[in-house]
């Protein structure tokens, strides 16, 4: 079972894809992750990605294609995978087809921009734990504060409102376009293509899931 994650930043991508891996046994492929274990590694390569996030750079896509190329190659890869925030791009996209990785569903999130702003910027982060609050959803006992350290929350970079609208921006221009793509991928190979309602609730979002892969378990 090899299955593509798209949608905007805020859709619960990352949720569903850690639901994803431990109901089906596969293992979730983050470019995010794979990219921060790289720079962790003493070689010129990783010194190279390092050097790039630090001056806010994208990594090319050679680099993130190569990593992972080489990271399906593995063992575990073998009965199944699930890409998160890859492919990022129609260049990223044939790489995987000139490469002969196959996919079996693209899973699309998705959810308005309002919806999307509404839930990032009301976040909170714990730094030192990685504890997540929402200010609506999810609040601390007392505002600002984590709940069991009494330390001060924090509001990423990231998730500032004029942050999120740039990386709305940025992914209409760029990863959007994937949307068609595998539509038209559907209808030439044995490929998938299903849209979700991010919006909608967890357990409804994990019955759905479970209702398209259930005949691949």
């Amino acid at each position: 079972m090899r299955i593509i994650l798209l949608g905007a930043p805020g859709t619960g991508k990352g949720t569903q894809g850690k639901f994803i891996s431990e109901e089906y046994n596969i293992p979730k492929i983050s470019t995010g992750d794979m990219l921060r274990e790289s720079i962790t590694l003493e070689t010129k390569m990783s010194q190279f990605i390092q050097s790039q996030i630090k001056k806010g750079k994208l990594v090319s896509d050679k680099i993130v294609c190569d990593l992972i190329k080489n990271r399906i190659k593995k063992k575990d890869c073998s009965n199944g995978f699930l890409l998160d925030g890859f492919p990022r791009s129609i260049e990223q996209a044939y790489y995987l087809s000139e490469s002969k990785i196959t996919v079996d569903y693209v899973l699309n999130f998705v959810m308005s921009h309002e919806k999307i702003l509404d839930r990032i910027s009301g976040r909170r982060i714990h730094p030192q734990s990685g504890r997540i609050y929402h200010i609506k959803f999810n609040p601390p006992k007392i505002n600002n504060i984590d709940d069991i350290t009494g330390d001060s929350l924090v509001l990423r970079e990231d998730d500032k409102t004029e942050t999120i609208k740039n990386r709305l921006k940025e992914y209409e221009k760029i990863t959007y376009p994937l949307k068609k793509y595998y539509l038209n991928q559907a209808l030439k190979e044995k490929l998938q293509f299903l849209e979700i309602d991010a919006a909608d609730s967890l357990i409804n979002i994990k019955n759905k899931i479970k209702s398209i892969l259930k005949n691949n378990r």
